[in-house]
């Protein structure tokens, strides 16, 4: 296909009436899908449910939606693969092998639970690995769809994510106030907590916070969880001073009362637990250590939070902890 086929299908977009007019999703998801190339965050023709895909969403939105309309990534991302320029669909969903889409599917989370990628047709996508064909097409939308906010988009400072910095702000514990959820609530939750999982193994240097062990692959693949301290549903806390990196059986016992921290940042140990003590992979020889803290106090699990964990979640539980 030439680009100015490509270019000129654009500008017929299929979109949805609604009293404040013609849906904008899909226009504003192109453009998002633009950035990321422009920022070489895309290597290859696969675009990914993430923290930068859907910030990036947001930041475009708020910078050409009108007022009145309802922001909601999961429609383009799903509806654009209906559209068509000369009679052929562009847009493709890559579900999860076992998984199939056949509808719309409203919530984030489960799109991404059953959706692996997205991609452009062969042939677009390699036109789009040249700057002057993004710029001739990003163009082409914001002219077509956005005529009163043109001049205000290109002039926006548009680089490496403004939004998805202040959250990252806010997930290491930089900024004083909470971070308020914004519109399309979910999919700011979603995001919120792709970072909370991305930052707080960093902060920890991949490490385990009680067993020290630091497990990754070439791929950058690592064996070590983001684990909230207060369940993300009691209070919406997705600070890293909620969290604590664990390996993945560390984070279970942590979860189900069978080990907490004290006020010195030593590990408990549930009298309940009933195991083999000589194991070397074992509960009880973790009793008393002293657990990995970040480097920087600002990051450390909140006393707060850590006397939740131990009071407040066991007390129905009756786990007597045992610290030596």
């Amino acid at each position: 296909m030439k680009l100015e086929r490509f270019l000129s299908g654009l500008t017929k977009l299929k979109r949805g009436s609604t009293p404040y007019g013609l849906a904008p999703h899909k226009p504003i998801l192109l453009l998002t899908l633009l950035d990321l190339l422009e920022r070489g965050y895309i290597h290859d023709n696969r675009f990914f449910i993430d923290d930068i895909l859907v910030s990036t969403f947001h930041e475009n939105w708020d910078l050409l939606a009108a007022d009145g309309f309802v922001e909601d990534f999961t429609l383009p991302f799903y509806h654009l693969q209906n559209d068509k320029i000369d009679s052929a669909a562009f847009w493709f969903l890559q579900t999860i092998p076992g998984f199939q889409i056949t509808k719309h599917i409203r919530s984030i989370q489960t799109l991404s639970e059953v959706v692996e990628y997205a991609c452009f047709s062969d042939a677009i996508f390699q036109m789009l690995t040249h700057k002057e064909n993004r710029d001739a097409m990003r163009r082409v939308l914001v002219n077509t769809y956005f005529p009163a906010s043109a001049m205000h988009y290109f002039r926006a400072d548009r680089e490496q994510g403004k939004y998805l910095k202040e959250v990252q702000q806010y997930v290491l514990n930089e900024v004083p106030k909470v971070m308020r959820l914004q519109v399309a609530e979910e999919e700011m939750v979603y995001v919120r907590n792709l970072t909370f999982k991305k930052m707080v193994p960093k902060v920890y240097q991949s490490t385990c916070a009680i067993s020290g062990m630091k497990v990754s692959s070439i791929n950058g693949k690592s064996l070590i969880d983001a684990c909230h301290i207060v369940p993300f549903s009691n209070t919406q806390d997705d600070r890293v001073t909620n969290g604590i990196a664990l390996c993945p059986n560390l984070h279970r016992a942590f979860d189900t009362e069978l080990v907490s921290i004290n006020q010195d940042f030593r590990v408990l140990v549930s009298q309940q637990v009933v195991e083999e003590v000589s194991h070397p992979y074992g509960l009880a020889i973790l009793r008393g250590k002293k657990i990995i803290l970040p480097e920087e106090k600002h990051l450390w699990p909140s006393q707060e939070n850590l006397d939740w964990h131990r009071n407040e979640k066991n007390k129905y539980k009756n786990a007597v902890f045992q610290s030596v």
